[in-house]
């Protein structure tokens, strides 16, 4: 008896660092300002297909209207309510879109906005999503409802300016928006009262907005309101997955660890440090990545980490990593940087899915680092379906990338198998294998690539999964024959469009 509670304690303190995902399915990907009727459909006709774990969609609460004088993407991260009402859809196009997800396989992860509510400066009135009265002013939020008495302003009644203290950071205004109390047991229950609503109906965790900014002991006293997830989808006594964004780039009063007790956090240090490296500056090599993880670069542990190449505050150079940040306007670097990262066994996977913006660089800065989603008149737009499987309506949607799609489904085959068979040339070629299931070479040279390596696969030939696909026992792309000593010859051309190769188990013909 001792033993079965011993284990299920074990159990019940290691679950928020569990996905859920089914399948072995190992990543999940930012469906970035989508419309709930637009993921649902693309859980049943593309995520669930290819392999997919889950989706982290933007926030659903209620949220201010800024007119300036198109409606910006951080308009979502001002809460008026928790209504489930926003540009994304209502609540019943929320619930459908949970359902359907879940019944393919397809997580649901909300971005949870439970720091603050909107900035202080808003004018009071019903200019919100779901028209619900506010004034910012004496902070009345009648929707909640909150008041004067549920913000930090006895604590600090001014903004964050020196981010080496930790209670300024974490009781002060976050670029002027007002600082929740969330010590006080009747905010901490309206929090989880909104969390748990989302849980009955049926998602799978939250990302925790602005979790920096929040106390950890405040933020555990509201996950344990918290109830088990919905049993129609998920086994009894299953716990909400927590990835609590945490920007700790070391040098800052406020570390990365001190979350880990709540569950995973954002390691914001990968995607800036991997693209230091593929854009080969400070003298960085690709063949330094040989002890990537969280032996090297003070990287958090890899099973409290949520790993991502970019996100969409640092796509805009916002958030943290700077200009050595690789997104979509960088496609070629851009896909070896998440190829890399969905082949490497390190952290939990996030991969983005972008809109484009017309981007106007003035002095270094992109003035219209704002805009918000495609859309009509303050209406989101459709993500429409071109004939060759890519977005319209000026969605990126780089998870339909075939590089990154076919790297999503490498790293479900690997998963479980160790880091193995590294091989570099001292500068920026590099290969690794994971087990005996998969292998992956990247050229990011001056020159061409041409060695014999040691894959660790069985022998056969395989068609690359980066040039193309398997498709009714044939390779669209180029295919690699592996012998029976468990060695493969491979060329890469260093102006080939995609400088990298990957096979893998389920890829041999």
């Amino acid at each position: 008896m001792k033993f079965v509670l011993l284990f299920s304690l074990i159990g019940f303190c290691w679950a928020q660092y569990d996905p859920h995902t089914t399948n072995g399915r190992t990543a999940i990907v930012h469906l970035f300002e989508w419309r709930w009727v637009d993921i649902a459909k693309e859980c049943e006709r593309y995520l669930a297909p290819k392999g997919f774990g889950g989706v982290q969609v933007s926030p659903p609460n209620e949220n201010i209207i800024i007119n300036n004088p198109s409606r910006p993407w951080w308009e979502r991260y001002q809460p008026i309510s928790y209504k489930l009402c926003t540009r994304s859809g209502n609540e019943n196009e929320f619930r459908d879109m949970v359902t359907r997800c879940n019944n393919v396989g397809v997580r649901i992860y909300v971005d949870a906005v439970i720091n603050h509510m909107c900035g202080s400066g808003n004018p009071a009135g019903t200019s919100s999503t779901c028209g619900s009265y506010f004034n910012p002013q004496n902070r009345e939020f009648s929707a909640v409802p909150y008041s004067a008495w549920d913000f930090n302003d006895n604590k600090c009644n001014g903004e964050i300016y020196n981010y080496n203290d930790a209670n300024q950071v974490r009781n002060c205004r976050l670029s002027g928006l007002l600082d929740l109390a969330l010590d006080k047991d009747y905010v901490r229950t309206k929090v989880a009262d909104y969390m748990n609503y989302l849980i009955d109906i049926g998602v799978a965790g939250f990302r925790l907005d602005a979790a920096k900014h929040m106390w950890p002991g405040d933020i555990k006293a509201v996950l344990d309101k918290l109830h088990n997830l919905n049993t129609q989808w998920f086994s009894q006594g299953s716990r909400p997955f927590i990835f609590q964004e945490v920007i700790d780039l070391g040098g800052e009063a406020i570390k990365g660890s001190e979350y880990f007790g709540n569950g995973r956090v954002t390691e914001f240090k990968y995607g800036a440090k991997l693209g230091t490296v593929i854009r080969k500056w400070d003298g960085e090599k690709m063949a330094y990545l040989k002890r990537t993880g969280e032996g090297c670069w003070g990287f958090v542990p890899t099973d409290r980490a949520l790993v991502f190449v970019d996100n969409h505050d640092n796509q805009r150079g916002h958030g943290a990593g700077g200009s050595s940040i690789l997104t979509f306007w960088d496609a070629r670097m851009y896909k070896m940087a998440v190829g890399f990262m969905l082949a490497h066994p390190y952290g939990f996977t996030r991969v983005m899915s972008s809109y484009r913006w017309n981007r106007n660089f003035q002095n270094g800065q992109d003035v219209n680092d704002w805009i918000g989603p495609p859309n009509n008149n303050g209406v989101t737009k459709e993500v429409t379906i071109n004939p060759d499987t890519t977005c319209g309506n000026d969605w990126v949607c780089e998870h339909r990338w075939r590089q990154i799609r076919n790297m999503v489904a490498f790293r479900n085959v690997v998963n479980g198998q160790p880091f193995a068979n590294w091989w570099d040339n001292g500068s920026n070629q590099v290969a690794f294998g994971r087990g005996n299931r998969g292998f992956i070479v990247f050229n990011n040279d001056d020159w061409a690539l041409s060695a014999t390596l040691q894959t660790g696969l069985p022998a056969g030939t395989y068609c690359d999964v980066i040039s193309g696909d398997k498709v009714d026992g044939n390779c669209t792309g180029l295919r690699v024959n592996v012998g029976s000593d468990g060695k493969a010859q491979f060329s890469i051309s260093n102006s080939a469009e995609d400088p990298f190769i990957a096979i893998h188990a389920e890829s041999k013909l």
